[in-house]
């Protein structure tokens, strides 16, 4: 699981060089062949709990926007809630998409995330919202969040901000999943330095491959100064079309670089995402019967047995 199989240099923008890709341990997408498929494990359905907490926390992160980072995060939440777990999603990014993708308008809101990390008096209960889903949670953000990095900044311990924050939190979920900004910024640190796991979403596109390396770089930063407990959970496939030759090779040759550590379950791209975020519902409600609905329960299912 070495970064250097994404070496930013080798895997540059602008046309695949075969060469130098090959010389990173990655093969640019050809235009015959199909590649390997990997069989699909069985992933067992999770057992009923009979009391919850204390919460792990998983920071969804990738550098790169785009990815389906926020759907993931809201859907795999809403998944993880139907099979009985206590689910806490935390929007930290100043854009607030989470919060609109579930039917909050960012602007409207008179206290968010970033008065609960900035200001004393405010508490969890003031901040937190329940969503339509029974167990899950949200803690909405806007764009007042972006200025607490810059007031971070000058902060003793401004790394651990949002672990004091979440702490008094922890056990009254089993899943806290924070919803990071595409940028490997104060606030991403942040997340990382509280978090259990990182999963990381990953378009299924080549030059996507490209920003690998600098999350990596990141994540072993932060377990090396400031969490080193901090374990990556795994990397998700996103915006899959198993139409186009393209897409399976990408998938393939992330399968080839990290093994075991790439979930199963793939998020085909499909017009019910766009769908679910005007009607401010996860997939799973909005269109239950769904590939990508069963997608993501897939991948709850998997994240319970990890």
């Amino acid at each position: 699981m070495s970064a250097g199989l994404f070496d930013a240099e080798s895997l540059h923008m602008g046309p695949p060089d075969p060469a130098r890709a090959e010389s990173a341990g990655v093969t640019p997408p050809t235009e015959g062949g199909d590649p390997a498929v990997r069989p699909r494990r069985e992933v067992p359905e999770p057992a009923p709990i009979a009391t919850h907490g204390p919460a792990t926390v998983l920071a969804m992160c990738n550098q790169k926007g785009g990815v389906g980072k926020t759907t993931s995060t809201i859907n795999l939440g809403a998944a993880l809630a139907e099979y009985g777990r206590r689910v806490l999603l935390v929007d930290f990014d100043p854009q607030g998409a989470l919060s609109v993708g579930l039917g909050v308008q960012p602007h409207e809101l008179d206290v968010t995330i970033y008065n609960l990390i900035m200001e004393r008096r405010v508490t969890l209960d003031d901040v937190v919202r329940p969503t339509a889903v029974e167990g899950l949670d949200l803690l909405p953000s806007n764009i007042d969040l972006s200025a607490a990095e810059v007031q971070l900044v000058t902060e003793v311990g401004r790394e651990q901000t949002l672990g004091r924050t979440l702490a008094p939190a922890l056990e009254d979920y089993d899943y806290v999943l924070v919803d990071c900004q595409p940028s490997l910024g104060l606030l991403t640190v942040n997340a990382l330095a509280c978090a259990h796991g990182v999963l990381i979403p990953l378009e299924c596109e080549y030059f996507s491959l490209r920003g690998v390396a600098l999350l990596m770089d990141t994540i072993e930063k932060v377990q090396d100064r400031l969490n080193p407990d901090l374990k990556i959970l795994g990397i998700l496939a996103t915006m899959f079309d198993p139409r186009t030759l393209h897409t399976r090779e990408v998938r393939q040759r992330v399968i080839e670089a990290f093994g075991d550590l790439v979930f199963d379950a793939v998020i085909n791209r499909t017009v019910r995402f766009p769908e679910t975020t005007v009607a401010g519902e996860p997939i799973t409600t909005w269109a239950p019967h769904s590939g990508g609905a069963e997608s993501y329960r897939l991948l709850a299912r998997e994240v319970l047995s990890r």
